[in-house]
């Protein structure tokens, strides 16, 4: 690692596009303050954020970690710390944290850090690796006491130190194991932001809004909610919104398939799936959720309790407005399914990692002067 002349260590945070460049644009703004507060010694550090998509067509640790070495090797930087929003493996393990102590680099993967308080678990994760790699054993390989990222590998996380079996690195973390799998999926699932897939649906919303508005005074709709038992309403709920998620995926090519046969690529693809479903599965529920109370409501304000009497038999009471509200959402949600045909990819992308690498690649072609050496 280079040791900066004029007292200041420069440290570049290279990020991927999308979320990992927000993560990295926050914490920017009080990390020098941190890190020379933890440092000590009067020492100053400047940070910067350069946002560009390193791990466009790879996802293997030690090319990345050659690509991000080629990157710093032609910038004035002291430390480099990348962050990706990619789901990386190493030996069987998904990543944490790959560090070189000799070239003052560190790859970090954010979805290893989990989907809860991922800004604040990203910027520990960053303090720790750029003190260590600005530290005094940074010089002569990793530290042999307190181990790098504490923290994150207590006993009540599954983070771990992982076997190192190539030159670009001196020290790594890895998780392991069903509670490292799930760890990775709920980051995953975090890194896709489904609160963004609700307003990119606003046309299929639109088509269940009117399909629930006009369910909802349909006289053989109240006949059908009354008969229908909880199980059943259930049943109707399950399989709407379960017809709402295959149809995106389906509608915006969002399933991944693995380019070739290997385990690892496989097991990639499973994971990417995997998030897609969950990502796309939580926005069709919020949708699915306000649909019941925008329904509840125009019940309340429409119907007539002598006319539904009349029609159902049954008074018109709160469990008949919650009954028919449920049943009437998941009426407008197959309504929207038909209606998310209108929506454009663009409106669906963020749910599925394939579709962010298929951008980043566009976007490599675009300016190939910016395309990272492989």
């Amino acid at each position: 690692m280079r040791v900066s002349s004029q007292g200041v260590t420069v440290v570049a945070l290279l990020a991927d596009p999308d979320a990992p460049t927000e993560i990295a644009q926050r914490m920017a703004r009080t990390l020098p303050t941190r890190l020379a507060d933890k440092s000590g010694q009067g020492r100053r550090f400047d940070v910067e954020v350069v946002s560009e998509p390193f791990t466009s067509g790879t996802e293997d640790p030690p090319t990345l970690m050659r690509r991000i070495m080629d990157r710093a090797s032609a910038e004035n930087w002291d430390i480099v710390v990348a962050l990706t929003d990619l789901p990386l493996q190493s030996d069987g393990r998904k990543l944490v944290v790959n560090l070189s102590y000799e070239h003052g680099l560190a790859l970090l993967s954010l979805p290893s850090l989990g989907g809860l308080r991922l800004q604040t678990r990203a910027r520990r994760a960053v303090e720790e690796a750029v003190l260590g790699l600005a530290g005094p054993q940074a010089t002569g390989g990793p530290p042999q006491g307190e181990p790098l990222l504490g923290p994150f590998a207590g006993r009540l996380t599954p983070v771990h130190p992982g076997p190192v079996g190539e030159e670009t690195a001196d020290l790594r973390y890895v998780v392991s194991g069903p509670r490292g799998y799930l760890r990775v999926l709920v980051g995953m699932v975090r890194a896709n932001r489904p609160w963004r897939l609700v307003p990119g649906l606003s046309k299929a919303l639109a088509a269940a809004l009117a399909t629930g508005a006009i369910a909802t005074l349909d006289s053989t709709t109240w006949s059908l909610a009354e008969s229908l038992s909880a199980p059943r309403l259930v049943i109707a709920m399950v399989g709407s919104v379960g017809l709402m998620i295959g149809w995106l995926i389906v509608d915006g090519e969002l399933w991944h398939r693995p380019a070739e046969g290997s385990p690892e690529a496989r097991q990639r693809a499973r994971l990417y799936n995997a998030s897609t479903v969950m990502t796309v599965g939580i926005g069709v529920l919020v949708c699915y959720g306000g649909l019941m109370v925008i329904n509840l409501v125009w019940a309340l304000f429409i119907l007539n309790d002598r006319v539904f009497a009349s029609a159902t038999r049954t008074p018109l009471h709160a469990a008949e407005y919650l009954t028919l509200s449920w049943f009437v959402a998941s009426v407008a949600t197959v309504g929207g399914a038909l209606g998310s045909g209108l929506e454009s990819d663009e409106a669906i992308r963020a749910a599925a990692y394939s579709k962010r690498e298929q951008e980043r690649r566009h976007t490599l072609q675009d300016d190939p002067g910016d395309q990272p050496s492989k």
